[in-house]
């Protein structure tokens, strides 16, 4: 979707893709540590760490797709034109 707003040169578009992929990268990452992606167990103790390997490949999936549109050099600019412009 990141590529789909570049190409129609929608900087709002891109910067919400970047935004969805941060989020589903963070979110990959609570799963992958914990089961259920709940920290803390219903007495508010913190639950068992774990490492699921097919969660962690799908966060470090997501971590590559976010870094490449957060340093993407036409996303950048566009981003500091509109904060420019709205702030």
């Amino acid at each position: 979707m990141f590529l789909d707003y570049k190409a129609k040169n929608d900087f709002v578009g891109m910067d919400m893709a970047r935004k969805f992929l941060q989020m589903c990268y963070t979110h990959a990452r609570r799963y992958t540590n914990y089961k259920g992606g709940r920290k803390y167990d219903e007495d508010g103790k913190v639950n068992e760490r774990q490492n699921d390997p097919v969660k962690a490949e799908s966060a470090a999936i997501f971590m590559e797709k976010w870094k490449q549109a957060r340093t993407d050099q036409e996303y950048l600019e566009m981003k500091k034109e509109h904060q420019k412009n709205y702030g």
